[in-house]
């Protein structure tokens, strides 16, 4: 897929940027999170998911839980233009490809839209003095798909997640509940 050039440089970005990323399951936000807590005693939380069902309640509840109240939980699926965060402020954001499918599907599964429109959502949070932990899945591990949008929505994700590890200070890949430093 082709993409636009970054318009943000690793200059531009006034906080710290991590990227933890993996497999469907594999321990993703639990490493986020305990390493957001390691930075802060009380981080943000940035939850991107849009609940359309049982299923998807269940699990946010289960991350709502597991977080308690030592979190500021914030919900928002789309924008983040509007958000205050104060210096050095630790937030996680869980999940880019949450985030990514309600672009992709709210520009109509174009997904070069999509992508400019979630990259410059990205760059209005990285232009704040904060520390940033990106959560994100690596959707290409699984295979190739048979299905048009299924295929075109995994070049879109790919392409996000290499634009934000170029960004980030750190990433980190998660196999099995295993954290791997791969950048950093």
């Amino acid at each position: 897929m082709e993409t636009r050039k970054a318009i943000m440089q690793n200059d531009d970005i006034k906080g710290r940027l991590i990227m933890v990323t993996g497999g469907q399951r594999s321990g993703k936000s639990v490493f986020a999170e305990n390493l957001a807590l390691q930075m802060s005693p009380h981080p943000t939380y940035l939850a991107t998911a849009r609940v359309m069902d049982e299923e998807m309640e269940r699990r946010v509840a289960l991350h709502k839980e597991r977080r308690k109240d030592v979190w500021r939980n914030i919900e928002s699926p789309l924008y983040v233009e509007d958000i205050d965060f104060s210096e050095n402020e630790t937030v996680l954001i869980d999940c880019l490809t949450l985030w990514a499918t309600n672009w992709f599907f709210e520009k109509n599964e174009n997904t070069e839209k999509a992508l400019v429109s979630l990259k410059s959502q990205i760059e209005l949070l990285l232009k704040n003095n904060c520390n940033f932990i990106i959560v994100t899945n690596e959707v290409g591990l699984g295979g190739v798909s048979p299905n048009k949008m299924q295929r075109q929505f995994a070049d879109m994700q790919g392409a996000i997640n290499q634009y934000v590890a170029s960004l980030a200070q750190e990433v980190y890949l998660i196999i099995s509940g295993i954290p791997v430093k791969i950048k950093g």
